[in-house]
């Protein structure tokens, strides 16, 4: 037994899908160790962290001046770079129970329509996180992985992974990607779309945690068998006090319907493009969906009136990426294979 195997037993290799809302840590033989948000709060006076994930999410739209709630990731890529760098430095010690003295090879998920500057950024993040080598795989990839799908066969698999920033869709056969297709519509841009309605036609301002609960609760890509009404709280615009309206699911269907529009069209131009071998694979086995965006009530039966085809939701979708990238960490033959470079 030479020295690098008695290293690997103790192996600190890790897995981490980088998203735009939730950011998860998969480590080698533990599975997914860390699931929060992506989000950081600074003190901007001493530039100190006070708090990362869960309890930063708390703070949204609720900080005092001296301290902010970043996002540091939009659209599925980073926009802030030295924030993104802290927070990953945190949770990578959070999986490795704040060891000090790890170097950890690692894997990240990353949007297939990644610009080569935005794929820098990711890799020198996490280069500053102390990584000893870094993989780059497309999140759709890893969500099809994730969600079990048999990609190294030569037969059509198409999966849908709506997180909060991005929309992937690919079609893969062969464990490669044979069309993929990245929108930067998903999960955000629905709060989004409700705040938007809401004020519009209520004249109430709500704030991004209140319209991500509302999405949750309420909201819905397609009819729901009994309707379902919620109690929102917010500001009133014209009397600036605040205010409680009711708001019922057609409202929010009626929000959501351009967001949901927007991900079917670029879902049928998939479809449109795909080779008719993998097509005529496609209508037999259907479309998978995974992320935490496709959790949104009916939208697999919206989708599939829509096609026409049988979909299917995956067993945790909020994980898939996460559980992908992570049995490429045991399985190295196929991440050689996979890997963006």
């Amino acid at each position: 037994m030479n020295f690098r195997s008695i290293f690997s037993v103790f192996s600190s290799d890790l897995a981490i899908d980088l998203g735009t809302a939730n950011t998860l840590v998969y480590a080698r033989g533990r599975g997914v160790v860390v699931n929060e948000p992506s989000i950081v709060a600074l003190n901007k006076n001493s530039g100190e962290i006070c708090a990362v994930g869960k309890e930063a999410k708390e703070m949204l739209g609720r900080t005092p001046g001296n301290i902010v709630a970043i996002k540091p990731m939009k659209d599925g890529v980073i926009a802030d770079f030295k924030v993104t760098e802290r927070m990953l430095n945190y949770f990578i010690r959070k999986a490795h129970n704040r060891k000090l003295l790890v170097h950890p090879r690692i894997v990240i998920g990353v949007p297939s329509e990644i610009t080569p500057v935005e794929k820098r950024a990711v890799q020198d993040s996490a280069y500053r996180a102390k990584a000893s080598e870094v993989f780059l795989v497309e999140q759709a990839m890893a969500a099809a992985i994730g969600a079990g799908l048999p990609i190294t066969e030569a037969c059509g698999n198409m999966v849908v992974d709506i997180g909060g920033g991005t929309s992937e869709i690919a079609i893969i056969s062969l464990s490669g990607i044979v069309f993929s297709r990245s929108v930067r519509v998903a999960g955000n841009e629905m709060d989004e779309a409700i705040m938007h309605y809401l004020k519009r036609k209520y004249s109430l301002l709500i704030g991004e945690r209140t319209a991500e609960k509302i999405k949750i609760e309420i909201g819905s890509a397609h009819p729901l068998e009994k309707p379902l009404t919620m109690e929102v709280r917010g500001r009133n615009l014209i009397e600036g006090v605040p205010k409680t309206i009711t708001v019922t699911d057609a409202e929010i269907r009626e929000a959501l319907s351009e967001c949901v529009g927007t991900i079917i069209n670029a879902l049928r131009v998939a479809l449109e493009r795909t080779p008719p071998e993998l097509s005529a694979d496609i209508s037999d086995r259907g479309i998978v969906l995974t992320g935490g965006g496709s959790l949104l009530k009916n939208l697999d039966k919206r989708i599939s009136e829509e096609t026409g085809l049988p979909v299917s939701l995956a067993d945790d979708p909020l994980a898939c990426v996460a559980l992908g990238t992570g049995k490429m960490l045991s399985d190295f033959k196929l991440l050689r294979q996979i890997s963006i470079d």
